[in-house]
């Protein structure tokens, strides 16, 4: 992704050096992450996109996009138009993932974010792996994977979808900030011969929330499925839209530059 020009003919903005700060780090490359992160590197910010797996980039739970919902101005209504709807979910998400890969902006990492650690103008995000990586803003996008326990009959996995790893560090370092996490649960049904599943997982509760914002840190946010409610595809979609507006809104002047 990082050559001289991303597939659309344009220079990348984001060639990230060690140190370098992010306008907006993105946990979790799901069907919130993914929107919102396009949102934004379209708009000009600079973005990281972080997944566990590049291979489960916008992964969804039916085997196809019939019949999906998605707003046609989301990235996943624009390409699912370039696609017929009866292809399956791979096919769909090899085209998703070729588009964010030639979006301008988004440095696409697949890394284990273990703890988020704020400081006065910039949030220090530590991973599994070592390095240690700095945004302006983070957005927890991670969908029904924190702390999450996936049960198939008596069998018992720490993963939040199949062969998709639960995020079980990260969601005792919220719970470390004091930040109180509520039990949800979800069902997937049996597609193509595979066993239906349960998934029982943690979200913030809804009073640790102001709108998107983690009530606690100043510098967090939530989007999608890691929330309380009940959530659609449309309806996450529309979200990233709405908080990716809430963070390119022109910042409120604040009472000395009003009284000049």
């Amino acid at each position: 992704m990082f050559g001289s020009f991303s597939q659309h003919g344009t220079p990348p903005r984001s060639q990230p050096q060690p140190g370098h700060r992010y306008d907006v780090a993105v946990i979790g490359a799901g069907l919130a992450g993914t929107e919102l992160a396009w949102r934004l590197a379209r708009a000009g910010q600079d973005v990281l996109l972080v997944s566990q797996a590049l291979d489960h980039l916008g992964n969804l739970y039916a085997p196809t996009i019939a019949g999906a919902g998605f707003p046609s101005t989301s990235v996943f209504g624009q390409v699912a138009a370039r696609i017929a709807p009866e292809q399956d979910g791979w096919a769909f998400h090899r085209h998703l993932k070729a588009e964010i890969e030639g979006t301008a902006g988004i440095h696409l990492l697949q890394s284990t974010v273990t703890a988020l650690d704020e400081e006065e103008s910039e949030v220090v995000i530590s991973t599994w792996e070592g390095p240690q990586l700095h945004a302006r803003d983070v957005v927890l996008a991670v969908g029904a994977f924190l702390k999450a326990r996936l049960l198939i009959g008596d069998t018992m996995e720490e993963a939040g979808r199949l062969s998709e790893v639960a995020y079980d560090f990260l969601a005792d370092d919220l719970a470390r900030a004091g930040i109180f996490l509520i039990g949800s649960e979800a069902t997937a049904a049996s597609v193509d011969g595979a066993p239906p599943y349960d998934v029982r997982f943690f979200t913030p509760a809804p009073s640790e929330l102001d709108g998107f914002r983690v009530r606690r840190l100043d510098r967090v946010w939530a989007l999608g499925r890691c929330t309380p409610g009940e959530h659609t595809y449309a309806s996450v979609l529309t979200d990233a839209a709405r908080l990716a507006a809430e963070f390119l809104a022109p910042a409120a002047p604040d009472a000395d530059e009003v009284g000049q």
